[in-house]
């Protein structure tokens, strides 16, 4: 009898590659792309790129901006790690209706935010390096399944006064954002909030390819006012991090007190690190995945965008020396980290966002029936690419 050791065989499915239905997969990313980067014939678009940008992005966007009878600037740094525009490249964004942006200042320069409260449209596209993504599941799954789901999570925090955004899981989690219903109203009023993933908006920002939806808990809900207190206190156990070859293997606990690092509790190297790196940083975004193809265990340059997957952004009191060492050319600066969890239970006030790394939303009604549209929803929902 063959021992199991020894037995080969196939026993499951493997990916098509007929030119036919490749090339069926490529159209289906292509339309999610049109209607993201939403140009109109009076848009001006400026595309802030890097030298590590795959050229061929930046070709694919101008080609589309030239469709519609666009004329695109493209301004080329050296780097991503942008935390601010800087002073002589801001009168040509100034004058931009829509800009594309690698930049890491795209989302908290100041100069930006003012820009979008005028009305410029935003796509960020630190999920877009290579052009080559276009042909995985994530780029093509359908943008309206996306904005659905993220508007069944908004829909589950409470609609009216003040509650707790509470995490924890096995591990020893236990951390508690208190809500006032005036963050809640400054957090949910973005376009993303809405569902919406197309840059058709005015003042919108989006991210492509589409996997980072809005962020549980940011800055955003007070104003993007770095002077307003956040009560934001308690532990988070995170799975992995940013910039570390595997996971952890121990539970090291990092400390929150006002939204700020005021500990790393462990006897690790990844401990001593954490700790070097983290205490006096704020935390500034609670990010979680709403694309069910986002690959689930790639949290590089910044995730996991996998549903009910989060990661808790923190910028930091100082520039970190191992980020340097180990991803000098990061998409993001040395004053900033990501800390990953897969298993935590998210609750908004009585509502259940996130079900021990299981965003809830997955199987509302309509996300189910919307999904039902595009094929089988079990698949299409439940169904994580590693």
């Amino acid at each position: 009898m063959t021992s199991m050791n020894d037995f080969k065989g196939v026993g499951l499915p493997t990916d098509s590659t007929l030119d036919t239905v490749l090339t069926g997969l490529r159209f289906e990313a292509l339309d999610n792309f049109a209607r993201t980067f939403a140009f109109t014939p009076e848009d001006r678009l400026v595309i802030l790129a890097d030298r590590k940008l795959d050229p061929r992005v930046i070709h694919a966007v101008c080609g589309l901006a030239r469709s519609r009878g666009i004329k695109p600037w493209v301004i080329m740094s050296d780097t991503t790690q942008h935390t601010e525009v800087p002073k002589e490249i801001r009168p040509v964004v100034e004058q931009a209706t829509f800009v594309v942006s690698s930049w890491f200042c795209s989302i908290i320069d100041p100069f930006c935010i003012a820009q979008r409260a005028k009305g410029q449209r935003w796509v960020k596209i630190t999920y877009f390096r290579n052009l080559d993504l276009l042909d995985t599941d994530q780029a093509r799954f359908p943008i309206d399944i996306v904005g659905e789901i993220i508007r069944q999570t908004a829909a589950q925090y409470p609609e009216s006064g003040d509650f707790d955004l509470h995490f924890a899981n096995a591990g020893g989690t236990d951390l508690t954002i208190k809500f006032t219903a005036a963050m809640r109203q400054n957090l949910l009023s973005s376009s993303r909030w809405r569902g919406n993933m197309a840059a058709d908006e005015p003042g919108c920002y989006v991210h492509y390819l589409p996997t980072h939806g809005p962020n549980l808990y940011d800055r955003t809900s007070v104003d993007n006012d770095d002077s307003v207190p956040v009560s934001l206190n308690g532990t988070v156990v995170p799975f992995w991090a940013v910039g570390f070859e595997k996971p952890f293997e121990e539970n090291i606990k990092v400390q929150f007190k006002d939204d700020r690092v005021t500990g790393v509790d462990g006897n690790s190297e990844d401990a001593a690190i954490l700790r070097d790196m983290l205490i006096g940083g704020q935390i500034i975004e609670l990010g979680c995945g709403f694309n069910p193809k986002a690959p689930r265990h790639t949290v590089y340059p910044a995730g996991s965008n996998s549903p009910g997957a989060l990661h808790y952004g923190i910028d930091l009191a100082k520039p970190s020396d191992y980020i340097r060492r180990v991803m000098p050319e990061w998409e993001e600066p040395p004053v900033h980290m990501d800390l990953i969890s897969y298993d935590t239970t998210v609750t908004a006030g009585n509502a259940t966002l996130i079900d021990e790394g299981f965003l809830t939303a997955l199987r509302a009604p309509s996300v189910v029936t919307m999904a039902e549209k595009f094929g089988d929803p079990v698949d299409l929902l439940e169904n994580w690419p590693e």
